[in-house]
């Protein structure tokens, strides 16, 4: 009898391992952030029309970013309560996929954060701004109009992002 058990016990065991595994993909693929490419960064933009938003672009191979990343998160929380949208966009290939998991769930972030599929291209960055070259990390700051007001291209320290959030909280705050 107590074989018989223990035999039904791994095979229940065994459907659930395969039950699970078999949905793991379907969660990853709902974790994934939504795509944006040139035609729907003017969507995101209207998105958050009326109120201060920071857009951070960033990606897993650059060391930059991934320094700066814990900083916007904590800048994002303590902005948050004023008003502040933050957003990040990562631009990795889809060949990083794994990593931009990865890096994602290890730094918790409590913005949303979308893809460019097909990372860094000449086509996104001109939409974003004629005055980006597609260097990273690169934080783009827009008024509660819409318009962009200001940019950190590189590494940004916390000074240059707060005296720029401050700025952005500031103007227009009737």
């Amino acid at each position: 009898m107590r074989t018989r058990t223990t035999f039904v016990a791994l095979l229940l065991l065994f459907a659930a391992t395969t039950f699970a595994t078999a949905q793991a993909p379907k969660a990853a693929a709902r974790r994934d952030p939504e795509i944006v490419d040139a035609k729907s960064f003017q969507k995101l933009l209207d998105r958050y029309k009326g109120q201060p938003l920071l857009i951070n672009f960033w990606a897993t191979w650059c060391e930059p970013c991934r320094d700066e990343y814990p900083l916007l998160n904590e800048l994002a929380k303590q902005y948050a309560p004023k008003g502040l949208k933050v957003v990040g966009v990562s631009m990795d290939d889809d060949g990083d996929l794994i990593l931009m998991r990865r890096f994602i769930a290890r730094n918790k972030p409590i913005f949303p954060n979308y893809r460019q599929r097909g990372g860094v291209n000449s086509t996104f960055t001109q939409v974003v701004s004629p005055a980006w070259s597609g260097a990273m990390p690169a934080t783009f700051f827009y008024g509660r109009d819409g318009r962009q007001v200001d940019m950190v291209l590189g590494e940004g320290t916390r000074a240059k992002f707060e005296a720029a959030i401050r700025s952005l909280l500031a103007t227009g705050s009737n």
